[in-house]
């Protein structure tokens, strides 16, 4: 886990070296897949390819800072179990009881420890294409709303729940 100096914590996804094949043989770049968030409820992706490394990461991180999102989150989980699509990728993430700590595989966990979230139960479906996987785990993660943001567009008073 790395902190820049906004205090964004970077994470390395994937790293991979992609060929292609011209007249003359291979060309080598490299793809970078980035995770960025400030460890409070805002998170972004970003996918950098260049033909050296620190490049990739560096367009790689310059596009997650861009399109960071928020993500609403109760007492350092989720406020609800959810399922997140993308393409074959689905992620199921359950929130957890405090000290459970992040039980995720790599895409997701890295996802997970950027957007600041300390307890969850998270498994990868369908495939382990981390592309994929991680745009499942933002999608699962935008999808959710607060009880503050539901209670306002239904027009109800939030009230305590009943024991």
């Amino acid at each position: 886990m790395e902190q820049n100096e906004l205090g964004l914590i970077e994470k390395i996804v994937s790293l991979n070296r992609v060929a292609k094949v011209v007249k003359g043989g291979r060309r080598f770049s490299f793809s970078a897949l980035v995770v960025v968030g400030d460890g409070k409820g805002s998170v972004g992706f970003g996918l950098g390819k260049a033909q050296e490394v620190p490049e990739a990461l560096r367009k790689a991180t310059e596009r997650a800072k861009k399109d960071m999102v928020e993500i609403p989150l109760v007492d350092g989980t989720l406020p609800y179990e959810v399922l997140g699509a993308f393409g074959a990728g689905r992620v199921l993430l359950k929130p957890a009881s405090k000290g459970t700590g992040i039980i995720a595989g790599g895409a997701v966990r890295a996802v997970m420890e950027a957007v600041g979230v300390h307890d969850v139960l998270a498994k990868a479906i369908g495939t382990n294409n981390p592309h994929n996987v991680l745009r499942a785990a933002i999608a699962g993660l935008t999808s959710l709303r607060s009880a503050e943001y539901v209670s306002e567009l239904r027009g109800k008073k939030l009230e305590a729940p009943r024991k």
